[in-house]
């Protein structure tokens, strides 16, 4: 099964990435994941994605699929794979459409996970992320068992920085620019399904593992 999850930022991608992936034992991959992992090994892309971050400049779309295509060969992929915050332009679709092709493979769908905005301001200014783990939680829906401690690791949870309304209006306004075009992208391929996440945060998985399943080719 191979995958694409869209939606704006709070939407749920890598929420239901990570239990799908778990689900049905494909590779979740998050560019996010992909860029610090490069960074850390000091990678030749890793070096190369530094040298641009240094700078404040973006890290140009061929570096970034560089890292992906490095991924896909990795042996966890080899079962199929969810991918998290990638593509987000339509040129970094293109680039990975060309790239599949090259590898002989095909997307079985991609999943717009559709939240409206007002509920998208609610899960990031209520959303707490583990100091230690990386673990999220979110004090109105997903709280931990104790207050402000992760109950997988035991560390202090925070609130991320740029988990604000401002930074989040930010955000939205470029994925309407950048993002939000390649749900017609991927409508016009017939490969395109949309999944209502409201106020699911991730609970709903055997829905969406249903959905998918329903889309994956033969």
């Amino acid at each position: 099964m191979r995958l694409i999850f869209l939606g704006a930022p709070g939407a749920g991608k890598g929420t239901m990435a990570s239990a799908v992936s778990a689900a049905e034992g494909i590779a979740h991959i998050s560019t996010g994941d992909l860029f610090r992992k490069h960074l850390t090994d000091k990678t030749e892309l890793g070096i190369l994605a530094e040298g641009y971050m240094s700078a404040g400049k973006l890290v140009p779309d061929d570096v970034t699929v560089g890292m992906v295509r490095v991924r896909l060969q990795e042996e966890d992929a080899k079962a199929g794979f969810i991918f998290d915050g990638f593509p987000r332009t339509l040129a970094q679709a293109e680039a990975l459409d060309a790239m599949l092709a090259e590898l002989d493979l095909k997307l079985d769908a991609v999943i717009d996970l559709a939240v409206p905005e007002t509920e998208l301001f609610r899960r990031i200014t209520t959303r707490r992320v583990c100091r230690q783990c990386g673990q999220i939680y979110n004090v109105e829906t997903m709280p931990s068992k104790v207050a402000g401690i992760c109950d997988l690791c035991g560390g202090e949870l925070m609130q991320r920085a740029d988990d604000n309304a401002e930074t989040l209006r930010a955000r939205l306004d470029v994925y309407y620019d950048q993002t939000e075009p390649l749900i017609e992208y991927y409508r016009k391929q017939g490969l395109l399904q949309s999944f209502d996440n409201m106020n699911k945060e991730g609970s709903d998985v055997d829905q969406i593992v249903d959905l998918v399943q329903k889309s994956k080719r033969v």
